[in-house]
């Protein structure tokens, strides 16, 4: 997946998890117009067509809405289709009622930026989201990303459309990804990691130390005090969601992370899920 794009030929930085096609789709969590939350569990049992923008107020924006809820006519009940973006669920309500979208689900990425985070396609420089469709089976797996290079440029409709009937067609698909991408919730009484699996983890994981043989840590270092803090936020977003969180320490261009489960006691395998996303937010 890119990482970067432009606008009106300036580069512009994505940031986020890297995910990919195959891989599970990681969850978010999003507002409504009626502000309530919303995560991908809530489309259980749909092939979920997404696609972000970066505001409704630009006229890209605005046709990129109004062309699937036009193409969403045609789709089966199957077919969910959720239009994100940072705008605020006021004025996405206002937008939809103004235009009759009906046939699409627009949410906002307004208060955690998660879905922006989870799927890379986070502006930095703008803190609103690239251009981007993505199709998810009803399996939850990412069949499909396109993220558009220039901003100001419209997506590729019919490509994805295109693959949408093939996931429609394929509706089966093994998942690329051989290591967790979600951490499990631990209960009193899970045993910690031997030291052999540790060791052999560890060795997978760049700059990543064992501490006492239950715990694991690192340090990342940036150019100043506040792209070091920004990094903090996006593993505070990515933590919280997990539902496994780090100690972290913030200090003048460093952040340094430690992992250890309390209730086993030592090192999981949930450490280490977490330490993979901590880096794909480094990427």
């Amino acid at each position: 997946m890119i990482r970067e794009i432009k606008f009106k030929g300036s580069p512009l930085g994505l940031v986020g998890r890297a995910v990919k096609e195959g891989g599970q789709a990681p969850t978010f969590r999003l507002t409504t117009n009626e502000l309530k939350e919303i995560s991908l569990s809530d489309f259980e049992g749909k092939i979920k067509i997404i696609t972000s923008f970066p505001s409704l107020d630009t006229s890209v924006c605005d046709l990129q809405v109004k062309e699937f809820n036009k193409r969403a006519l045609s789709f089966s009940d199957e077919v969910v289709v959720v239009g994100i973006s940072k705008d605020l669920p006021f004025a996405q309500k206002r937008f939809c009622d103004a235009n009759d979208i009906n046939n699409i689900k627009i949410l906002s990425d307004y208060k955690y930026s998660s879905f922006g985070i989870n799927y890379g396609v986070l502006i930095k420089e703008l803190n609103l989201l690239a251009r981007a469709i993505l199709i998810v089976d009803k399996n939850n797996v990412l069949r499909y990303i396109q993220v558009v290079e220039e901003l100001t440029n419209a997506p590729d409709y019919d490509g994805a459309l295109n693959k949408l009937s093939e996931v429609i067609s394929n509706p089966s698909f093994s998942l690329k990804e051989e290591s967790p991408s979600h951490c499990v919730p631990c209960e009193g009484g899970t045993p910690p990691l031997p030291k052999e699996e540790i060791d052999k983890l560890i060795a997978q994981y760049r700059g990543w130390e064992v501490v006492e043989d239950k715990k694991i840590r690192k340090a990342f270092k940036f150019k100043d005090f506040l792209e070091a803090k920004y990094f903090l936020d996006l593993v505070s977003v990515i933590a919280q969601e997990q539902g496994h969180h780090p100690s972290v320490t913030l200090s003048w261009g460093k952040v340094s992370c430690t992992l250890t489960t309390h209730a086993a006691g030592g090192l999981t395998e949930n450490d280490f899920i977490m330490a993979r996303l901590i880096d794909e937010l480094n990427a």
